[in-house]
């Protein structure tokens, strides 16, 4: 389980195949990748705490009582949805105007050359106490999706934390869905690329592997 993981974990990162979006561009800041990938939150999916599953088997997994648990933010869930999903955003806009979010813009600005327009983001400190209100019942089959496979790596680590104990993770996100995989999708872009000029830039905190998990 845990070879099959990691092959799986690093296609996720490495995949390029043509037709497919970009796992990451220029604007993701490679340490986010490197706590992501050293998570407690890999362990839970080795351990089998957390249930991998594909996109093309996640039809299945939601005709078996899974609830598909969106956690990209709204931006780029209004791009493509799937009918019915449930959204809880794990990371939230930062509309903070102090100085921390001021050197946050400047350290964007230091790493790629310019200024992009980028959103700038904060973990949603009230994620799973929303998760909760919206399903208290935690024996519930929750599937935690989103579009890259990692966000959703860390929602479900934060939910397992939080008591949930059958949780599934959609591995590689929606950006490995083919057309099909999700018969029932809303927006006006396909799924697999809705993440595409949405991307976030994490704060100065979330780049700390303490402060993601």
């Amino acid at each position: 389980m845990a070879i099959q993981l990691k092959l799986l974990y690093t296609s996720t990162l490495t995949h390029r195949k043509q037709g497919k979006p970009p796992i990451f561009n220029i604007s993701t800041p490679p340490t986010l990748q490197v706590h992501a990938s050293s998570s407690s939150a890999r362990q839970l999916i080795e351990s089998g705490a957390v249930r991998p599953i594909l996109p093309k088997d996640a039809a299945s997994a939601l005709n078996s009582d899974f609830i598909l648990l969106d956690v990209r933010p709204a931006w780029e869930r209004e791009k493509a949805r799937v009918s019915g999903s449930m959204h809880v955003p794990l990371f939230v806009k930062d509309m903070d105007n102090s100085p921390i979010t001021l050197l946050k813009k400047w350290v964007h600005f230091g790493y790629i050359g310019l200024w992009t327009g980028q959103n700038f983001t904060m973990i949603n400190p009230d994620f799973v106490g929303q998760v909760e209100i919206a399903v208290p019942d935690k024996d519930a089959k929750l599937l935690v999706a989103c579009g890259e496979g990692l966000r959703s790596m860390m929602a479900a680590s934060k939910l397992h934390g939080g008591g949930y104990r059958n949780l599934g993770w959609l591995a590689g996100g929606f950006n490995r869905a083919n057309d099909g995989d999700f018969p029932d999708v809303e927006g006006t872009e396909k799924l697999q690329y809705a993440t595409i000029g949405g991307r976030f830039v994490p704060s100065v905190a979330q780049m700390s592997e303490k402060a993601l998990f």
